[in-house]
């Protein structure tokens, strides 16, 4: 299944890192390299039927502000619960 979210970065200074766990385990870390613009982050899981919450962090240090949209489904048996979470059914 994939979720799709959203995400956009105020930065000064080094570039920041960002990190994404799914209930607490550390899903992808990435440098944030660009000054004007936003991505699409695309989540491909393959896990077993439940609920999963996602969690964005900065690492330090950091002089950012991290802004996460809307989840949307995108592919497979997956429904949005709320901003944070996603359940995949079957």
């Amino acid at each position: 299944m994939r979720v799709l979210s959203n995400i956009d970065c105020d930065w000064e200074g080094i570039r920041p890192v960002y990190r994404l766990y799914v209930n607490d385990e550390l899903f992808s870390e990435r440098t944030w390299r660009w000054t004007d613009s936003y991505l699409q982050e695309i989540l491909q899981v393959s896990a077993e039927p439940g609920e999963y919450r996602l969690r964005y962090e900065l690492v330090e240090p950091h002089l950012a502000q991290l802004r996460v949209g809307t989840l949307t489904a995108d592919l497979g048996p997956v429904e949005i619960v709320n901003d944070t979470t996603f359940r995949i059914i079957q």
